[in-house]
């Protein structure tokens, strides 16, 4: 068959430096060189192989998790890999298995919550992988509401032990990765209880399986709670249920950073400030958003070379009929995708720089960011992971009847990735929470107390609330400070409306479950001016490599752009703009969509994924998609047989009971 690369054709028109801008995607040149390498080693490697995990049973799929999870550690050993390789090695796999919560949750929450005598004792278990953790909070019945968690650690001072138990169906741990099967640790979020009083929630160490044999210890009622969403992707994973009937823990299991039980039982706050804990919360939040930026980017990449590759209608004589890419309505809906990848990537990048800030802050025992941040962090998450499951889902449709396809990569890249806008805090739960922390800030405007950080804009709230957007002519949207005022003036002008309408209210709780949807339509607002701000910013900085920084620019500009589009109805109710300027915004979209036409093959290049991480026939480097598509058609499990297995029971009855009754 002809090797066709539509897309060689389509790279001779880039105009700027695709290598620079894989500099700019990876952070550094060395953070570029360790993914690129690491991606080779993964994909080179048969065991990794991943084409088949849409057809295996669930046993089999889990089977084969245990075999890459084993792999995987015996490579990480064998090349004596550091812990940022080892991470890139886990990512490029890209198979949700228990590693992940032993690796991502389990020893940061060890990390944040443990003392120094806990870390000595547990760390080096988990890091040399001599145990297995993962990390059990939720339960069937609470999740996001951590408070109205029902496991019980009760403190018996005859024997210096926690007595850990589930007086309930409800409280049985549900849900927790790597719980199902594979852990032999976890940790246990449960309430406290010392002589009959509640202490609320904390963490404790428990061993759940034997080392020897792997069966659960005595009291311990342990399962994986069935089939998920979606062929292969996250049945992977055991998630798992939990049940305790009074098992015993020693005192000395209980994460005691923050606060201790002592020997008779007294419960004492430590020195160490509670927030603390928020750290490791921020620390997880941050790497949800530069998650989401990998997905995102998967996806539009896939979409991306398959529009370019991909013809239809619009034929003249004859000739070639029209690259889908070409329609302006393809481009309308992927090149504010690709343009969202980038932001997030960035905003990622910022966050990643606040986690350390607010570190270094609480270490000199500095709180005055944390809320800011802690705000920041559960809004991003929400907002990002909410735009790339859709994103994900709108690729698959920009790929036409093809992106249905499980080889298309789509479909299974979609099943994995919309359970983030539940974990780690439930998307609309986190926005409320910013809310909050909005009306906190509207309400001490005039006290004298300044915002920091990223609501810093609210202490100009009085001249955004009078500002009118400078636009006369399309060009001027590509402004960057005309943007920023446009996305202030409306964040602060829903913040306040919210302020307003909630003083009307008798009781301030009242006032919040009636205007919860206004609220957080407001919260939403303010967590897409950071993006954009953050975007903004990057581009304030030195970027080396030909064309890169004006590329940038442009999708800078498709981002905040686009958002204005969506969301006109903010912009123009709240006075911020015209109607005549929400129009000039479409002509200014238009011409930058022209502008990043020639570059968009070299943008999704740019992410530089290996066609083994990218997962996808229609995704392919080289364009070569539609002998690809037949080949992998033959290998189904369906085609082994030409004439299907149930022929003679069920197929040939009927056809033959159908000529009989002819034949009458």
């Amino acid at each position: 068959m002809e090797e066709i690369d539509h897309l060689g054709h389509e790279r001779s028109k880039i105009e700027f430096d695709v290598e620079a801008m894989k500099i700019v995607w990876a952070g550094s040149q060395r953070a570029l060189e360790v993914s690129d390498r690491i991606s080779r080693l993964v994909a080179s490697d048969p065991i990794f192989r991943k084409d088949d995990r849409t057809i295996l049973s669930r046993k089999e799929l889990f089977n084969t998790t245990l075999r890459k999870s084993a792999h995987a550690w015996k490579r990480i050993i064998e090349l004596r890999l550091t812990e940022e390789e080892a991470s890139r090695l886990r990512f490029y796999i890209d198979q949700p298995a228990f590693m992940d919560l032993h690796w991502g949750m389990f020893i940061p929450a060890i990390k944040g919550q443990g003392t120094e005598e806990q870390q000595k004792k547990w760390l080096p278990l988990a890091y040399k992988m001599q145990i297995i953790g993962c990390y059990a909070q939720t339960e069937l019945g609470h999740g996001s509401n951590v408070q109205g968690l029902e496991t019980t650690a009760t403190f018996d001072p005859k024997t210096d032990e926690f007595i850990l138990h589930s007086p309930t169906l409800t409280s049985s741990k549900w849900w927790p990765g790597g719980l199902g099967k594979a852990s032999t640790h976890a940790l246990i979020y449960s309430r406290l209880i010392t002589d009959g009083q509640d202490h609320g929630v904390h963490g404790f160490i428990v061993q759940l399986r034997s080392l020897d044999d792997h069966l659960p210890l005595p009291g311990i009622t342990i399962g994986d709670i069935g089939i998920k969403f979606g062929n292969g992707a996250y049945n992977s994973m055991d998630n798992g249920v939990l049940r305790f009937d009074h098992v015993r823990i020693p005192r000395d299991q209980m994460l005691m950073r923050v606060s201790q039980v002592t020997r008779e039982g007294k419960y004492l706050q430590s020195d160490v400030p509670r927030q603390l804990v928020y750290g490791t919360m921020v620390y997880v939040r941050q790497t949800i958003v530069s998650d989401a930026s990998c997905a995102l980017s998967r996806a539009v990449c896939i979409a991306t070379r398959y529009s370019a590759v991909r013809r239809q209608f619009g034929s003249q004589d004859g000739g070639p009929e029209t690259q889908v890419i070409d329609y302006k309505t393809q481009q309308n809906r992927l090149f504010p995708l690709l343009a969202s990848a980038y932001a997030y990537r960035f905003v990622g990048e910022w966050l990643k720089w606040l986690y350390t800030d607010v570190t270094q802050r609480l270490q000199a025992n500095d709180f005055s960011t944390l809320p800011e941040a802690h705000a920041c962090t559960a809004g991003l998450k929400s907002l990002t992971t909410s735009a790339t499951a859709d994103g994900i889902e709108e690729c698959r449709k920009l790929c036409g009847g093809h992106g249905y396809l499980c080889s298309s990569g789509l479909p299974e890249l979609f099943a994995v990735y919309i359970p983030a806008c539940t974990y780690e805090g439930d998307n609309i739960v986190l926005l409320l929470q910013v809310s909050r922390f909005l009306m906190k800030t509207v309400s001490q405007l005039g006290s004298g107390i300044k915002p920091v950080g990223t609501t810093a804009y609210m202490g100009q709230v009085e001249h955004l609330m009078q500002c009118h957007c400078d636009v006369q002519r399309a060009e001027d949207w590509l402004k960057p400070s005309v943007i920023l005022a446009a996305f202030q003036a409306r964040a602060a002008r829903m913040s306040v409306a919210c302020a307003q309408n909630l003083s009307k209210f008798s009781s301030q709780e009242e006032g919040f479950a009636e205007l919860s949807a206004d609220l957080v339509e407001a919260a939403v607002a303010h967590c897409q001016l950071i993006v954009v701000t953050k975007y903004i910013e990057k581009l304030q900085q030195a970027i080396p490599g030909k064309g890169v920084k004006e590329q940038l620019a442009a999708l800078c500009n498709i981002y905040a752009l686009s958002l204005i589009h969506k969301h006109q109805g903010d912009f123009l109710a709240n006075g911020c703009i015209t109607p005549k300027q929400a129009s000039l915004v479409n002509w200014q979209l238009r011409s930058l969509y022209a502008q990043v036409r020639p570059n968009v093959i070299g943008l999704v290049d740019a992410f530089n994924y290996t066609d083994h991480y990218l997962g996808s026939i229609l995704g392919r480097y080289d364009g070569n998609v539609y002998p690809k598509l037949y080949e992998e058609a033959w290998k189904d499990p369906l085609n082994d047989s030409v004439v299907p297995d149930g022929y003679h029971e069920f197929i040939r009855p009927m056809l033959k009971q159908q000529l009989r009754t002819a034949r009458l």
